[in-house]
């Protein structure tokens, strides 16, 4: 009897705070809406189908794991995303100075605002990158890798965000 106290107890508890949740987000519970624009490209090398394949998976991320409504503007949430690099470098070089491994790396610049709590406001940047054989060609590559660093770019920017971690 005393078990069945203490897990009705703890459940009580954590359904009345509002804001955890299974999936791991931290989110108030009267924060209803986020804002997720089109990403910016800013970076030097283009990649003409980055910015709107960055944008479609952070807002299914969103969508997925969290129980805001997305809108197009005005949101109590709003997700600011720019790339900001997008470089290919030598990472391995062969004794006869070769490249033997490239990678390709991925910067963005986020600007997390949260109208209602201004302190969970976050500007970071970040990076991800996928390395590939030099014998490969980065248009052969470029599609695979890019969905690669993509999926590590938003978990990164979710973890940031709305987990908190």
């Amino acid at each position: 009897m005393k078990r069945i106290a203490v897990i009705l107890a703890s459940a009580l508890l954590v359904a009345s705070c509002g804001i955890y949740s299974f999936t791991g987000t931290s989110i108030q519970s009267d924060v209803k809406t986020i804002t997720i624009p089109y990403v910016e490209y800013k970076a030097l090398r283009v990649n003409p189908s980055l910015a709107g394949e960055l944008t479609e998976a952070l807002q299914e991320k969103f969508r997925k794991l969290t129980r805001l409504e997305q809108v197009d503007q005005d949101g109590d949430l709003e997700l600011l995303v720019e790339v900001t690099g997008y470089d290919v470098k030598a990472t391995a070089i062969t004794a006869d100075e070769q490249a033997a491994r490239n990678r390709l790396t991925v910067s963005v610049k986020i600007n997390f605002t949260n109208h209602k709590y201004p302190e969970d406001d976050v500007s970071q940047s970040f990076s991800a990158y996928e390395d590939f054989d030099s014998t490969l060609s980065l248009d052969s590559v470029e599609s695979g890798l890019c969905d690669t660093i993509i999926e590590k770019l938003v978990e990164d920017i979710f973890n940031a965000t709305v987990a908190q971690w």
